[in-house]
């Protein structure tokens, strides 16, 4: 038994009434995720922080709390758009608990009566994903400078800088975002765009590894309703633009034969 609880001491007894009034009133907790549903959207989560509990002789015991389970996730989302990401087992949460019961709303997506009476229940939790302990803290660390999506360990990066330059490093493409609209896509392997028809309004200008002379290679036709302009040779069908030769060779108004 509490010694408080022997004290004939009134505010005392009032102290320890909202004591256990407030143990009894959950508003938020850090977890770690144990399962996710993608198709529900939700997660179970083993609530990191432990319990107390009193045995009969008053004294308190730790004990691990009671799995969440069915604990909806908060993606960021709104005007049609959502930003999704995987959530792996181990990840750590924190856990919000709204302060009437969810089911109603839960069910069907509008207002409606709360059909229990419960109230910061641990049953009516939602899980934001981030928080972390200093045992998952970021290496590298965070960039106190930019903002940045990014992997855990830094090897692809979103970043924003403040001059409103956008830049996407990966180990196998990056791009750069300017201002001005500039968009630079670098990639180390290949790049590959699949699509019935591809558009390409404005200047094409196309050059190597580097800026030195590249080529372009073409599997079919390929129509201009301008100019194609290049400081290397042009090869069509196998015959070179700038050194081919002609048989039935004529002097006067005769043809030539085609190309070869």
């Amino acid at each position: 038994m509490d010694r408080r609880e022997r004290q004939n001491d009134f505010l005392e007894s009032l102290r320890l009434a909202q004591e256990g009034q407030q143990a009894q009133m959950w508003t938020a907790l850090p977890g770690i995720v144990t399962a996710f549903d993608p198709v529900a959207m939700t997660v179970s989560v083993q609530p990191a922080v432990q319990g107390s509990v009193r045995d009969e002789n008053g004294n308190s015991k730790n004990v691990q709390m009671p799995l969440l389970v069915d604990v909806p996730v908060v993606f960021p989302c709104g005007g049609g758009f959502s930003l999704t990401y995987p959530i792996r087992v181990g990840d750590e949460v924190l856990v919000v608990f709204a302060s009437r019961c969810i089911d109603g709303w839960w069910q069907g997506g509008q207002s409606a009566p709360p059909p229990d009476g419960r109230m910061h229940d641990l049953s009516d939790g939602f899980a934001i994903i981030g928080p972390r302990s200093q045992a998952t803290k970021l290496d590298p660390a965070v960039d106190v400078e930019n903002v940045q999506l990014r992997t855990d360990d830094g090897q692809a990066t979103l970043t924003m800088k403040p001059d409103y330059t956008i830049e996407v490093t990966n180990p196998e493409a990056s791009v750069t975002l300017t201002p001005a609209g500039d968009i630079t896509l670098e990639a180390t392997a290949q790049v590959t765009i699949k699509a019935p028809q591809i558009t390409l309004e404005g200047n094409v200008t196309t050059t190597g590894a580097g800026g030195a002379a590249g080529t372009v290679d073409m599997k079919g036709a390929i129509a201009l309703e301008g100019s194609l302009t290049s400081t290397g040779d042009q090869v069509a069908a196998g015959i070179s633009t700038s050194q081919h030769t002609h048989t039935g060779v004529q002097p006067g108004g005769g043809s030539t034969g085609e190309p070869q």
